[in-house]
């Protein structure tokens, strides 16, 4: 019995020993796989620098042409202008907005410039100007977007909202989800952009948006007759509770006391003026409301800033000729070398 109690901790230092070597084991495996990773990104790095290093002085110079080729074929091309409209569409006219910014885009394109000539309202000659629009999301501040992010979770299931955070919500949003937008031209002539305006007042005030202004103004008519022809019964109701005052006031008695003195017993009719006063100011503030929003969106867009008489100078990467040219040269060079090497790889394989 001894015996095995004696052999029992041995046997339990065996398999605790078992154990440590099998952690240690698969630590040394997790280490050397991590270490080949980084190995492999060394690798990858020093066979990408390699050609650079091995032929840096053709590279240099060829970089050097380039970028002097660039450079002149930057200040030799005719420069393109650009101006902003920012604007805050009303009655859902914001889509046709985008659609009509991609159809006008695909006109440049094709050259159809008699199209852009009937649409903007100017020559032939100035539609050849243009050279594309783009539709970005207006300036928007983080009060304008809490104030959003409410509107949204009050027109939703309550029971959405937790789903939903501020942080997700903004994450979801895409360009159109906003009531501001910026109308970014290009255009080859420095002072065309003034002119575009009439073309996309055209655009703001399609059939889609007339129909929902129709609609807004026939809502609006009926809740302002309604509201008014409360205000003439609550005025009807008034004028009888003051002649019911008024009658009250003339019939009224004195009573004489059983003990001689001569109490004032005035007998009144229970009235609710006040009430009335109260539902009379309620009803002419919501029609002030109705009426401020009605005059508020009574356009089918509001410009905030409109197109500048002067374009600027655009400045994007895709004028940048002179840094365009030597990234192109070194990306085929680059490509041209791999494609060499696996070429070889592929001839020499056995």
């Amino acid at each position: 019995m001894s015996e095995k109690l004696s052999q029992q901790p041995d046997n339990e230092e065996v398999d605790l020993g078992q154990l440590f070597n099998a952690i240690g084991k698969l630590f040394e495996k997790f280490f050397s796989f991590i270490g080949r990773i980084f190995k492999g990104i060394f690798s990858a790095i020093i066979y990408v620098l390699k050609p650079l290093v091995e032929y840096f002085k053709l590279l240099a110079a060829v970089l050097v042409i380039t970028f002097i080729v660039g450079y002149i074929y930057e200040k030799t091309v005719e420069p393109v202008y650009f101006s902003k409209m920012v604007v805050k569409p009303h009655f859902d006219s914001k889509y046709q907005l985008s659609s009509h910014i991609d159809y006008f885009n695909s006109l440049i394109g094709s050259g159809n410039v008699t199209e852009l000539s009937n649409i903007f309202e100017i020559d032939t000659l100035e539609a050849k100007e243009l050279v594309g629009f783009e539709l970005e999301a207006g300036p928007e501040s983080q009060n304008d977007l809490f104030v959003e992010y409410n509107g949204y979770v009050k027109s939703i299931d309550t029971s959405l909202v937790d789903e939903l955070s501020y942080v997700e919500y903004l994450k979801n949003r895409d360009l159109l989800s906003g009531d501001l937008f910026a109308i970014k031209a290009k255009s080859f002539k420095i002072d065309i952009f003034p002119k575009l305006h009439e073309g996309f007042r055209k655009t703001f005030e399609n059939d889609f948006s007339k129909h929902q202004k129709k609609i807004r103004d026939t809502t609006a008519y009926i809740q302002r007759l309604s509201y008014t022809t409360e205000l003439s019964r609550l005025d009807s109701i008034q004028k009888t509770y003051l002649e019911v005052l008024k009658n009250q006031s003339q019939n009224n008695k004195l009573s004489l006391g059983i003990s001689g003195a001569l109490p004032l017993q005035e007998e009144k009719t229970a009235t609710k003026e006040y009430e009335l006063f109260l539902k009379e100011q309620e009803i002419r503030r919501s029609l002030n409301y109705l009426n401020q929003a009605v005059a508020e969106e009574n356009t089918y867009f509001d410009v905030l800033s409109s197109f500048g008489k002067v374009g600027s100078l655009s400045h994007g990467w895709g004028q940048r000729y002179s840094l365009i040219f030597p990234v192109l040269v070194l990306v085929l060079f680059l490509l041209s070398f791999f494609i060499v090497k696996v070429f070889n790889f592929i001839k020499n394989y056995e």
